[in-house]
């Protein structure tokens, strides 16, 4: 279930189910103005590198107060989300959560969808994507999780697009061999597999060291 998008390496994250579950979160509004940014905002060139910090009482940016959410506590009230993932879900400094948010409409709703992804605080791979429909009155239900790390999940236009990078034997972590991306759509009440691609990455860089010139 899967496709499109992605320039270059990140160290990211993809995909476990696709199908809507049927658990409720609350999602918890946030009365304190905090200090930076909870949102990445929706991308169209694939997933950036590195990873937003959250502080869970900071503000998002263009957000009525009603309207925002603590995507620390909504990842860690979620049955669905696992203990792994729960467990990464840790502070980095002070009280700065390794979560990127974004906010858009995926599922045909009336009010914005929350896309969150957790990632590691060394370096900064995803643990688990995962987006929340609005049910109102402060709820929110999990309508997709991906837990295969690393993996990332994205907003492109109105669809859902998870990057899941793949390696082959002895490869580092710093360095996939390639990367799955796989593009959803939201039908009925689920989402569903658009297409997906592959790409490779190139060993030119980074690849085998140069011998010295003889002498």
């Amino acid at each position: 279930m899967r496709g499109l998008t992605g320039s270059g390496p990140r160290t990211a994250r993809t995909t476990r189910a696709a199908g809507t579950t049927t658990v409720v979160v609350a999602a918890l509004a946030l009365g304190a103005a905090g200090c930076g940014t909870g949102g990445t905002g929706a991308r169209d060139e694939g997933p950036a590198s590195g990873y937003t910090t959250v502080s869970p009482t900071a503000e998002l940016p263009d957000r009525a107060p009603e309207d925002r959410v603590d995507p620390v506590r909504l990842v860690q009230g979620d049955p669905e989300v696992s203990a792994e993932v729960k467990r990464e879900l840790k502070p980095c400094v002070a009280d700065e959560y390794p979560v990127d948010v974004s906010y858009g409409r995926l599922t045909g709703g009336t009010a914005d969808d929350i896309v969150v992804n957790v990632l590691t605080c060394g370096d900064a791979v995803g643990v688990g994507s995962y987006v929340y429909r609005d049910e109102g009155s402060g709820s929110y239900r999990n309508v997709f999780a991906a837990e295969k790390p690393p993996v990332y999940a994205e907003l492109d236009r109105g669809d859902l697009v998870v990057t899941n990078q793949v390696y082959d034997p002895g490869d580092p972590v710093s360095s996939p061999s390639g990367e799955n991306v796989i593009t959803y759509r939201w039908s009925g009440d689920r989402f569903v597999e658009e297409f997906r691609t592959h790409n490779d990455y190139g060993r030119v860089a980074g690849g085998e060291p140069t011998p010295a010139p003889e002498e």
